[in-house]
């Protein structure tokens, strides 16, 4: 009878590896069967494309109707084969004509009748058919997604119909084209922040070199109202980091806005959020909030709140960048390079070193509180600061000395610009070698490390993001060479990890 071949793409992971949509149509019952490790979205494509055929006016033909879906061991999910399904059907039964999906990949959901639905993964689906020189025909909802991707050619309908049209030579199907209405997002002014200078330093030396930041003090000082505004002094993204990141709303259950392009993410859990929502995982792998995070920010809020078991799921992102997540079945590696932002109480009530006498909580009950928080997951933090209590003069008098985020900003591009000329990589993600090269010091700076190191009790990994912020401080200074005050600066950084508990 008749045999067609039409080319797809599948959703593993943040990976969109080809599919082959085999159809073969032979005698006996008229009958379908789909092969090829169908999900349960997959299987179902077999009543939604039988509806969409005949409300389209085409011919179900009266054959057996076998499709497989290849590669046979790569479980499929998802609706996006229904397009291509669909297609196979009519080319093999030699209602429409083939020559060009050699040249083509079709991704798309079918309604009952006939038009295309939105799925997920068009983005990492448009990379890998740019990658591989074909054409890729999608919905016209995911057109502005696909369009994100530059160098590659994509294709447009509304329904089965145009595509037909199109396959036929009778009409012509549209360009993807970015959608130029969306305007960039308006962070929050730094300048609304009255004070608290030390913890906006802090602030700007985190942005500056993508370093870790846990700010620590009573509620209400201003821990949150701060990591709001660090969206407003990082650099912008670059066109791979912004790729990266949305490649991975992508594949997410909420999908990709294809408004937040070149947006870096800015993700805060609540604290009742599982391991599982926090790193990702699940049946079918979907990627956490970590990995949603990539090339942004993770904003944690009351941070001892969280499970000890959700927090210790960050420790080998914050080192590797990536986690893996594995199933019996299947294992998916997201990326997740994100800067983690925290923000705690002192101690249970929040009153603990607020010069108040408010304070209730006995000692066991602070120390039980902080220990929730273990010691590697703090040794990893690169900036831990006291966030205390302003004095109540701010509410009558202006402080003039307050910069607005576009003055920190340009100082913060500036000395990323430095790093990335010099080590092509933010100064939080220097490995050991680079880290000799670049962050070499001797003498009396030697030695004032080496001091900080034997009375505060800091571990080598310490010492090392210590050396790390102070080369952050000093790009930000413009200097060449890593300084004492430097150094001290990036000490006075890691009271947390000094036994200076703010009691």
């Amino acid at each position: 009878m008749g045999l067609s071949l039409v080319h797809s793409r599948g959703c593993v992971g943040v990976e969109s590896p080809l599919i082959t949509v085999e159809v073969h149509l032979s005698s006996g019952l008229p009958q379908m069967h789909l092969v090829g490790l169908p999900e349960t979205a997959v299987r179902e494509s077999k009543d939604r494309v039988r509806a969409a055929l005949l409300n389209c006016k085409f011919k179900w033909p009266p054959s057996r109707i076998t499709i497989s879906l290849a590669p046979a061991e790569l479980p499929k999910e998802g609706g996006g084969f229904d397009l291509p399904i669909a297609l196979g059907i009519l080319a093999a039964d030699e209602q429409i004509p083939s020559a060009v999906f050699g040249d083509c990949e079709f991704l798309g959901e079918l309604s009952l009748n006939g038009d295309l639905r939105s799925v997920r993964g068009v983005l990492p689906a448009a990379i890998r058919a740019r990658d591989s020189n074909r054409i890729l025909v999608i919905p016209t909802v995911n057109a502005a997604e696909a369009a994100l991707v530059k160098g590659g050619k994509q294709l447009h309908g509304r329904s089965l119909l145009d595509i037909v049209e199109w396959l036929h030579g009778r009409k012509q199907l549209d360009d993807c084209k970015p959608d130029l209405s969306c305007k960039p997002p308006i962070h929050p002014d730094l300048c609304d922040v009255i004070g608290l200078h030390g913890a906006k330093r802090a602030l700007e030396v985190a942005a500056a070199g993508c370093h870790n930041l846990l700010m620590l003090g009573p509620p209400g000082t201003g821990k949150t109202m701060l990591a709001s505004r660090l969206p407003g002094i990082l650099p912008p993204m670059s066109e791979t980091e912004s790729l990266e990141a949305a490649a991975l709303a992508s594949v997410s259950q909420a999908g990709l806005d294809h408004r937040s392009w070149g947006v870096r993410p800015f993700r805060t859990p609540h604290h009742t959020c599982s391991n599982v929502a926090l790193a990702g995982g699940g049946s079918r792998p979907r990627p956490g909030e970590i990995s949603l995070a990539h090339n942004g920010i993770l904003f944690l809020d009351e941070l001892p709140e969280f499970s000890r078991h959700a927090l210790e799921v960050l420790r080998e992102p914050l080192e590797s960048g990536r986690i893996v997540i594995s199933r019996a079945a299947r294992q998916a590696t997201f990326p997740a390079r994100f800067q983690l932002i925290a923000a705690m109480n002192p101690c249970p009530c929040g009153m603990a070193g607020d010069n108040s006498g408010r304070c209730s909580c006995s000692a066991e009950q602070i120390q039980r509180y902080r220990g929730k928080i273990s010691g590697p997951l703090l040794d990893r933090i690169d900036i831990q600061v006291e966030v205390m209590r302003p004095d109540n003069s701010i509410l009558s008098e202006p402080d003039d000395d307050t910069e607005n985020s576009a003055v920190v900003r340009k100082r913060v591009i500036k000395s990323r610009d430095r790093q990335l000329a010099r080590a092509g990589k933010p100064n939080a993600l220097l490995d050991n070698d680079e880290l000799s090269s670049y962050c070499h010091i001797e003498g009396e700076q030697l030695g004032l490390l080496e001091m900080a190191a034997e009375q505060l009790f800091l571990s080598p990994r310490a010492c090392h993001r210590i050396l790390k912020v102070s080369r952050t401080i000093a790009d930000l200074d413009q200097a060449e060479d890593i300084a004492c005050e430097h150094i001290a600066e990036a000490i006075a950084f890691r009271r947390l990890n000094t036994g200076q508990n703010y009691i």
